[in-house]
């Protein structure tokens, strides 16, 4: 029994640096159609790259989906009904997300029959594309924020309340998810832009959080020895 839960805490470890990396690098790949000026030009002549980068979130909903299944049993000793509310929370994260896949590659449709039409009716394209470039904003700010921080909050403080990892790895944790959170209300009302210093401030405490968590499951696994209660 002792092996199946230091097996799953390295599965869960791998999922957390899966879900962290195909994020990043999915962000960084939806560049020309996000942040160039001519993204309806810069669309389809990235068209392959922008492909690779929704291939990359669909990874990430994968992963994010398979935390909160991996995570479920371990938490449920300490509290079912928030361990459910914590799994609840981590689905609509990866549905926005999904919504926010489907914006970027409805994008790229755009932009190729931009091309073909020679240009023409350029208005009325990018109308549609402000349409769509804002839904993938707002589905950046609920999902890998807003939701996000719910749902780390939750399993981070079943984590500190069960002693499954080091509390000093749970505060921080929680800590983070508050921050997390916090950008997300800002970047609602304005006061903070998605990707700039204050962002990656606000976002840092929750990826080390991760990466801690990881590197603690792969090395050391979940403290079983642990009593829970009911």
């Amino acid at each position: 029994m002792k092996e199946i839960h230091r097996k799953n805490a390295k599965i869960i470890a791998i999922l957390l640096i899966t879900a962290a990396s195909s994020s990043i690098v999915g962000l960084i790949l939806y560049n020309p159609i996000l942040k160039e000026v001519n993204y309806l030009i810069s669309g389809k002549e990235n068209a392959n790259q922008i492909i690779v980068g929704a291939i990359c979130e669909l990874i990430l909903v994968v992963s994010v989906i398979s935390t909160a299944f991996m995570l479920f049993p371990y938490l449920k000793r300490q509290h079912e009904s928030l361990a459910m509310g914590y799994v609840c929370f981590r689905f609509l994260e990866a549905v926005i997300i999904v919504i926010g896949i489907i914006s970027v590659l409805a994008l790229l449709t755009l932009s190729q029959n931009f091309s073909k039409n020679d240009g023409t009716n350029l208005s009325t394209y990018q109308l549609s594309g402000i349409v769509l470039k804002s839904i993938h904003d707002w589905t950046f700010i609920l999902g890998p924020n807003f939701f996000l921080g719910i749902n780390t909050m939750i399993y981070s403080y079943l984590f500190y309340k069960s002693k499954l990892i080091p509390r000093f790895i749970s505060l921080l944790g929680i800590t983070g998810a508050v921050l997390i959170f916090l950008a997300a209300i800002l970047e609602m009302f304005n006061v903070i832009a998605q990707i700039s210093a204050w962002g990656i401030i606000l976002a840092l405490p929750i990826f080390t959080y991760e990466m801690s968590l990881a590197g603690w499951l792969i090395f050391n696994g979940f403290k079983m020895d642990i009593e829970t209660s009911n």
